[in-house]
């Protein structure tokens, strides 16, 4: 359990390919803790000499379920602030990875992981795969800035309103998302992509990705940030925990 990190080689040569995985169970709703080590590993893995592309994948159920919601019922404001501030490294890590980092998304993929993802470079998704915010239903806000990287403004607000999901097809019909396979050959789909992303020249690939990141129209980092003071108002002002104290055991476990 846990995040960890490996380096794919074909023969005596590196691929330039590093695969960080996390894995939760039950859903992958991660703790603050979990959080930190993902920031960290992402970190780690872009600053391998030789790596010239990052996979970012998941074991289990679905790829995330955001944060552990439970982690917060017995926290208190402190361990909001913890989340916050963990998210947001997280989310920035993937960001500011100084290699292309591919998402490959199965089952649901959830509040913080519309976090992880839409700061992503690509994404691959399994058919099964389905993207959504159910901030408003756990008693937080945040993650808008992500999802604005996947869907239209007008579908941003009718399912960050709602709470509802898209699917990896519908994400592919906007564009947002490279490939939709089956389940079973979600790896593989990545690791191809990776795999011709990597082939580029790992110099050139690290200047393309911070010329892209200096031309986003949006600051995701200070946005995100901005989100994150509401999600601590609506702490503040008790609404958050009358939201979670209806939370039940439906589905999944984060948000």
């Amino acid at each position: 359990m846990g995040v960890s990190t490996s380096s794919l080689e074909e023969g005596t040569d590196p691929e330039g390919i590093a695969v960080v995985t996390v894995d939760f169970p039950p859903v992958n709703a991660l703790p603050v803790d979990g959080w930190s080590a993902l920031a960290d590993a992402v970190r780690t893995a872009g600053r391998g000499p030789n790596v010239r592309c990052v996979v970012l994948t998941a074991e289990g159920r679905g790829f995330n379920a955001g944060v552990d919601i439970k982690e917060l019922q017995r926290g208190g404001h402190d361990t909001l602030i913890d989340v916050n501030h963990a998210c947001a490294e997280a989310f920035a890590a993937v960001y500011e990875c100084p290699v292309p980092v591919v998402a490959a998304v199965q089952g649901f993929c959830l509040g913080g992981g519309i976090g992880l993802v839409g700061n992503a470079d690509a994404i691959v998704a399994s058919e099964d795969a389905v993207f959504g915010l159910p901030e408003l239903d756990r008693g937080a806000l945040g993650a808008a800035t992500h999802l604005a990287r996947l869907v239209p403004q007008h579908l941003l607000r009718a399912l960050y309103y709602t709470a509802r999901t898209v699917t990896a097809a519908e994400l592919l019909a906007h564009g947002s998302v490279w490939r939709v396979v089956p389940r079973a050959e979600l790896p593989s789909a990545a690791l191809e992509l990776a795999r011709e992303i990597a082939a580029k020249d790992g110099r050139l690939l690290r200047l393309a990705k911070a010329a892209l990141n200096g031309i986003d129209p949006v600051d995701v980092r200070r946005s995100y940030r901005f989100e994150q003071g509401f999600t601590f108002e609506a702490g503040l002002s008790g609404v958050a925990e009358r939201v979670r104290a209806g939370f039940g055991t439906r589905g999944t476990e984060g948000a």
